[in-house]
Parts: C-alpha cells; structure tokens; sequence
C-alpha cells in the first residue's frame, strides 16, 4: 500500500472535526496559568501538568530569559559532541541532589529519557517486564531494545512475581513501572514491587515523570515517599510537568549513566535541551526546595476537587493523586461532554479507547496548586449540572436520554477516533499490517 492510499482512508478525525466536537490540537492563546485565553475568552484549565503553577513563575521567566541572551536560542549540536554546555553540567548536579543518586544525564525529552535508557540497557535475550498500564515511551523503550518483553497486570506484585517465576532466571531481567499513573491517578504499590524485584534479583526502574514534585519529602518523588530511593534502579523524570519546562532525564548510579552517554541513541544523535529551557528548570528546583507550600496548596485542591466530585455523585476510579479520572462510560459521552465542559468555561481531557476498554471512558482533570478554591467551586457547579444532564450523578454511565441532532452526528463520529492517551497502551488503532 503506498502512504497516499494508507493516508486516504484515515477519516476518523475528520468525521469528528465536522461534527464540532474535536478534542485535539485546540489552541491556546495566553501562558499556561489557572485561567487560559481560548477563541478570546476566559477558560478555566483543568486539564494541565503544571501541578505547581511554576510555567508562569516570574523567576522561572526571568532564568529563561537570562541563558536564552547568555548562550543563545540552541546548541547547534548533540550533548555528546558540540551541544554540551555549562548549565546543561549544573541542572545535572543539582537534579543528582535532590533526587538523591549519584549521577543525572538530562534528554531532550522525556520521551527521549525512556527511549535512550531502555533501549540501551536491556540485554539481548533478556526481558523488560512492565506494567500494563505503562506509559507509550515505556513501550516504545521496550520494543526498541533487544530484549523480550512481558508485561504484570497494573499494580499487581503478586502477578509480576507470577511473571519473574515464568522466566529464564539466568537471563537479565528490567522491571519498570510508572510513580503516579497519568490516566488512573494512582500511585505505584512501590514497596510490594521493590519485594518482589528484590527477591527474584532483578533490576527496578521507576518513570516518575507525574510524582516529581508532587509526592515525597521536598517533592522528591515517589521513592522518596516510600523511602525506598536507594531500592529503586534508575529513575526518569520528566520537565514538563512540575519543572514547568521541557526535557527529561535519568538518575542512577555514576556507572549507569556513564554507560548511557555512550549508548543511549536518542542522546547521542539529538540536538541538546536548549540553554532556556534547561534554566528554567533549575528555576523551578529552587522554587519547589524554597516554598513548600505549593505542594500543600496541590493537595488541598486536589482532594478539595476529589471530594467535590464524589458528592456530586461521580466515580473518580482508584485517584489519589492531582490526576482525578471520572469515569463516563461511552466513548461519544466522553467526546461530548468535553465539548460541553468548554462551552461553559473549563478545559479538561478525554480519554477513550483503546486508551481505555469499551465502555470505560473517561474525562480526566489535574489541579495545580494555584487554582483557588472559588475555581474549582465553579467547577463542581458546572460538572454538577452537566452530571445531571448525562445522567453520571445516577449511577448510569453512559446517555440514556434522546440526544440532539448535533449529539447523535458526533456520537456516531467517535467510534475509532485515536485519542489521547491511545499510543499508552495500543498502536493509534492501527492494524498489525499497517
């Protein structure tokens, strides 16, 4: 099949962009704060990482701002050869601190970070066991390496010792799982998994792009929460969430991340995180280490809004973390409810299948922590009429009242549109053969 045929056929998208109940690619027009700019009006975003508000911060802007007339727009070249620079060495040292390991090497993405570090550790002829509820860089990581890959049902240690014990204990083995789940809201059963590893030998790595700054002592992160950071392997992090920023990075030990930086691919032939965005992040470290009242303000709101959706009568699934899921059912209700949710003032995600089963769609908020109480008292107000209206405040979980002309075109629209979230657990709704 040649691309253009291939191309020809995908109409998914663009029977829901007719029906005006498209979720994708919407743009914003202001920064990324509590309130954002939308077809020129106000819009309450609730669908954000920027757990710490910190994308705004002035003297995240101002760090920016400074290495962007220091070292200029890009590094012109990859870490490994021309693209190294001062502040790239100093956002290392100071993200080796705080997460408490011996070595930190800094990607371009967090996408790049899982990459570069599966696929460069796992052996040939050995196994990468992930969760399976990983995220798609996970997977993408797994299958770019040489290894085998198995998979444990999410957040299950009993079954991923059921899947050690299955394996050839001569062969290396690399466990990963996520801290903070991004579609669910949940947090890893760490200590259950680091027994398990620990027992059947094997080797933990931990993707807590969702965790930093959010759980743990100074927001260190999952394994800190635990106090399991020395149990844990390699841990990932990403920028783009609470380090209001964009890059990711590894943590390990100086052997690790040595080993890395002469073969992670995705290090060595991508260009170098930018001076701006690397400033940023150190910006936003001093900020999380300096007011730990953020992280108190991102739990408050977040079990302000948790508990808010519960009285209105709305199943939150297994949250228990500032990604709060409510669970819709039907894949059209989820489309359109977003669509509704926006009309009325305020920006959330859907999340459909195949990121979910049939029938398990979802719409997904995240709190930071500079929504203010009357921000999300709105909120509830409107999610409570729009229940109301879809029925989800009566234990129904999907529309069973008639729907409008304009419903019914987009609900029969919807039915293999790839979404958010579909490349975490499938391949877009592709066929093997594509």
């Amino acid at each position: 099949m040649r691309i253009a045929e291939k191309v020809a056929r995908y109409e998914d998208a663009r029977k829901v962009i007719a029906a005006g109940i498209y979720p994708y690619f919407r743009p914003i027009e202001s920064d990324q704060d509590t309130v954002v700019q939308m077809n020129g009006k106000d819009v309450l975003m609730l669908g954000s990482n920027n757990y710490l508000g910190l994308t705004n911060h002035p003297k995240v802007k101002e760090a920016a701002v400074e290495a962007l007339m220091r070292y200029g727009s890009g590094c012109a070249g990859s870490r490994f050869l021309n693209g190294t620079l001062r502040i790239h060495i100093e956002c290392e040292e100071r993200l080796a601190e705080y997460m408490q390991k011996e070595s930190v090497l800094l990607f371009s993405t967090g996408m790049q970070a899982n990459l570069g570090a599966i696929s460069a550790l796992v052996a040939r002829n050995g196994f990468v066991i992930t969760d399976a509820l990983d995220h798609a860089s996970i997977i993408d990581g797994a299958r770019l390496s040489f290894g085998k890959m198995a998979k444990f049902r999410h957040n299950d240690a009993a079954d991923l010792e059921r899947v050690l014990k299955s394996l050839d204990h001569h062969k290396s083995k690399l466990v990963i799982t996520e801290g903070v789940f991004s579609m669910e809201g949940d947090i890893v059963k760490l200590p259950d998994i680091v027994d398990v590893c620990q027992r059947y030998d094997t080797d933990l790595m931990l993707d807590d792009a969702h965790g930093i700054g959010v759980l743990g002592p100074e927001g260190r992160g999952t394994a800190a929460h635990f106090s399991l950071t020395d149990k844990v392997d390699l841990v990932v992090g990403t920028f783009s969430k609470s380090l209001a920023s964009i890059g990711g990075f590894v943590a390990s030990s100086e052997r690790v991340i040595h080993y890395l930086k002469h073969h992670s691919r995705s290090l060595i032939f991508s260009a170098s995180p930018p001076p701006a965005s690397v400033a940023a992040v150190i910006a936003a470290l001093k900020i999380i280490l300096a007011e730990p009242e953020r992280r108190e303000l991102l739990w408050r709101n977040a079990n302000y809004l948790r508990t808010g959706l519960h009285s209105i009568g709305l199943d939150t699934g297994a949250s228990e973390t500032p990604i709060i899921p409510v669970l819709v059912g039907e894949q059209d209700t989820a489309f359109l409810l977003t669509a509704a949710m926006q009309e009325e003032g305020i920006f959330i995600n859907p999340v459909v299948p195949p990121a979910v089963q049939p029938g398990g769609s979802l719409i997904r908020f995240s709190v930071m922590s500079t929504h203010s109480l009357e921000q999300l008292d709105f909120a509830l107000d409107k999610v409570a009429k729009l229940a109301r209206h879809y029925h989800l405040d009566s234990g129904v979980t999907h529309r069973t009242a008639s729907l409008s002309d304009k419903e019914l075109k987009g609900s029969e629209a919807v039915s293999a549109l790839p979404v958010e979230g579909s490349v975490h657990r499938s391949r877009m709704g592709s066929s093997s053969s594509d």
